[in-house]
């Protein structure tokens, strides 16, 4: 029974990072973490394109644009909503949240959650290079595995297509 699973290697693969200007000084430390974890796992710091926006719910439509491109093996999300008094929180990161898987399954490229949703300051700071490591650094990790994996169903499926 074949069994297939994705590599982390960065090596020849060119990623986006779009970043959220809201909650900045944690976002910056995700992108920090997401920019050393990438280099460390291979890829060129000329195949790393960041992307700033003003906010989470900006992130979905910029991504559909890079999608559109197709120079991108991965995206990297990443951004800080911290709920606050009123249900915005829910909307930005529900909303942001579909859109990126939506967009995701209709482009067949990967792009990584790093968008941390959490109820308080102190929990986005844990996330963002504290007590609970670096989820921007976690993103780019799924997004080479997940890259690799794609590359490696693409050659299952062009083997299987020459048997037909």
């Amino acid at each position: 029974m074949p069994e297939f699973t994705g590599s982390p290697d960065g090596a020849g693969r060119r990623l986006a990072f779009v970043c959220s200007r809201f909650n900045l000084e944690v976002v910056q430390r995700l992108h920090d973490g997401a920019f050393v974890t990438a280099r460390e796992a291979g890829v060129a710091a000329d195949d790393i394109d960041v992307f700033w926006v003003p906010g989470a719910w900006e992130i979905p439509v910029v991504v559909r644009r890079l999608l559109e491109l197709g120079r991108y093996d991965g995206i990297v999300t990443l951004g800080a909503v911290i709920r606050g008094d009123t249900p915005h929180f829910d909307y930005v990161a529900g909303e942001a949240a579909s859109g990126l898987q939506a967009l995701s399954l209709e482009f067949g490229v990967p792009v990584a959650f790093g968008i941390l949703t959490t109820d308080n300051d102190e929990q986005a700071e844990a996330r963002a290079g504290g007590a609970h490591g670096n989820k921007g650094s976690d993103a780019v990790l799924v997004a080479l595995e997940m890259a690799d994996l794609f590359a490696r169903l693409d050659a299952v499926d062009a083997v299987d297509g020459d048997d037909a």
